[in-house]
């Protein structure tokens, strides 16, 4: 050990200087056992304070990540929240579902039935034909009350009879 130590620490050179000789005091066979179960807590005192606090602290953010990427995920399937109500549309039923079809390039047949309005629809994608009807049901007083839809040979078109009362 330096000078420096020994002038500047000299309780540290004696707790040095017992520990050495306690050591030395132990059998070939001690020393062994006395190492070997050192290394065993350093291992123990490396898993259970080092290893296993990271792998936790890791689980838990990419569970903080599945998290945020779902909630992402529907905030933007649920679109822009907008304070302005949709302009609600006013008329017989025909006029209401021919405009809201038009918005949506579904081009449908009208026939009036009692209460509502008979609508066709020989060909429209499957998306144009349901948000078609999401406006319908959220701009004017008339509610869906039986659809029947058919797959047509072209992947994601459908035709569809759709009849609307109030």
């Amino acid at each position: 050990m330096s000078d420096f130590l020994r002038t500047q620490l000299p309780t540290l050179d004696a707790g040095l200087s017992r520990t050495g000789n306690w050591w030395q005091a132990r059998s070939p066979r001690e020393r062994t056992m006395l190492a070997v179960l050192g290394a065993l807590i350093a291992v123990v005192v490396l898993v259970y304070g080092v290893v296993k606090p990271i792998q936790g602290a890791r689980a838990a953010a990419l569970a903080d990540i599945r998290t945020y990427e779902t909630l992402n995920a529907r905030i933007r399937a649920a679109g822009s929240l907008s304070a302005v109500k949709p302009q609600r549309r006013t008329g017989a039923p025909e006029t209401i579902a021919t405009q809201s079809a038009g918005a949506f390039g579904v081009a449908l047949t009208t026939a009036p039935i009692p209460g509502g309005v008979r609508a066709s629809v020989a060909d429209a994608s499957y998306d144009s034909l349901v948000h078609w009807l999401a406006d319908v049901t959220t701009t004017s007083d008339l509610r869906i009350q039986r659809v029947t839809l058919q797959r047509l040979a072209a992947p994601g078109h459908v035709s569809a009879m759709v009849e609307l009362g109030q």
